[in-house]
């Protein structure tokens, strides 16, 4: 049984009853529901349609007594009434209410406002024009301001129940603001857009490792994530929205890997048709599947340039390139942490931005490997197929695999 989320609560129980039939797979529900009475702040209706109404009923069951031309007229008449009446009052209603949220937002926005921000009257009147400002309609455009909009989007996104970074900032904290709250997450945001650097929380890691198998003394054995600082992690997700949308559209088919609409199904497909195709006309297919370890940390910063071959302009790069200026993390176990150390190579593990990438990376790498023939699938020659660090090489002969 579906239901409305605000009708939920009526709903007690609901049973399947299955029957003997064989010859259909429906099956009989049945539903025990507790309807409310009115609810004590609904408005009653106007005096006017109460009359209106009463009327009609009135006319209708005369009607009915006796059944002459005039009754019927009259009924006719007044069922008239009663409708226009109703209809008017309807829109009536729909105005005065559109009007009250109107005023209500507008007088509650101000007084949380002269109540959270500003001691000052003219102190609270800079806070709104910020909040309106940046709570406009969304703006992807790679050198414009960080608007409200696209905060509030990433965190929306944010999954609850997540461990902090260094600051002690929950995901909960987050999610629960409102938009005065929102704004000045907004206006840290574009400090940092604008200024070029970023707050030392954001750049810090806090590693805890958390052991996989083996020998525990033996730290290989050890997996390490890396917990970083919420609010630069919405800071992050806001640049990754706005390099993807710039390098999604040049990086190849054959990086399957952190896209939307992409994934394994896709390079099991073309796989499963290379070999249908090699099969059916009796050619050779040599693969070589690499897997590469530890990817995201061995990733040189340098190559982080390599965003400006992809159309990514200097001013996002730069602040790209500033999460990374003084990047330093600290161990976390056992309820003890370890002093900060610098991290001066890979990739930020957690980091929304990190992702994008490291696919606009391997697929920088791809590029420099077109000179292979690869197999042919119809009309395409494919050399390559990849999912992030897991990667598929294809050649027609051992010779050209090498």
């Amino acid at each position: 049984m579906v239901v409305s989320s605000d009708l939920q609560p009526h709903v007690l129980d609901t049973r399947v009853k299955r029957g003997a039939e064989l010859s259909t797979d429906h099956h009989l529900v049945v539903s025990w529901l507790c309807w409310w009475g009115r609810m004590s702040d609904r408005p009653g209706r106007p005096k006017h349609i109460v009359r209106a109404v009463r009327l009609k009923k009135e006319s209708y069951r005369a009607f009915l007594a006796c059944g002459t031309p005039e009754a019927a007229d009259r009924y006719w008449q007044a069922k008239r009434r009663a409708a226009t009446a109703v209809a008017e009052a309807k829109t009536r209603a729909w105005e005065e209410l559109d009007e009250a949220m109107e005023n209500d937002f507008l007088d509650g926005f101000e007084k949380v406002l002269d109540h959270h921000l500003a001691s000052e009257e003219g102190e609270g009147g800079h806070c709104q024009h910020c909040v309106y400002e940046e709570a406009g309609p969304v703006d992807l455009g790679t050198d414009s301001r960080i608007s409200g909009a696209e905060v509030a989007e990433v965190v929306k996104k944010l999954l609850g129940g997540k461990a902090p970074g260094v600051d002690e900032i929950r995901p909960e904290f987050l999610k629960a603001l409102d938009v005065v709250g929102l704004s000045w997450l907004t206006r840290l945001c574009n400090i940092a857009w604008t200024s070029g650097t970023v707050p030392l929380d954001w750049q810090t890691g806090v590693v805890v490792p958390l052991f996989k198998k083996g020998d525990r003394r033996v730290c290989s054995n050890y997996r390490g994530i890396t917990l970083l600082s919420l609010p630069g992690k919405v800071y992050s997700g806001v640049l990754e929205r706005r390099v993807r949308q710039i390098v999604e559209l040049r990086i190849q088919e054959e990086q399957c890997g952190f896209r939307p609409g992409h994934g394994t199904v896709n390079q099991l497909y073309t796989l499963s048709r290379v070999f249908e195709g090699a099969w059916e006309f009796a050619q050779p297919v040599d693969m070589c599947f690499v897997d590469l370890e530890k990817a995201f940390d061995r990733v040189p910063r340098g190559v982080l340039w390599v965003l400006q071959e992809y159309g990514v302009p200097g001013p996002l790069i730069h602040t790209v390139h500033s999460l990374y200026d003084r990047c330093q993390s600290l161990v976390h176990i056992a309820g003890s942490k370890s002093n900060l150390f610098p991290v001066r190579v890979g990739l930020r593990h957690g980091c929304p931005l990190s992702v994008i990438l490291f696919i606009t990376f391997m697929d920088r790498i791809s590029r420099c490997s077109h000179g292979v023939e690869g197999v042919r699938l119809g009309d395409l020659r494919i050399a390559s197929l990849l999912f992030a660090d897991d990667v598929v090489l294809l050649a027609s002969s051992a010779r050209d695999l090498q």
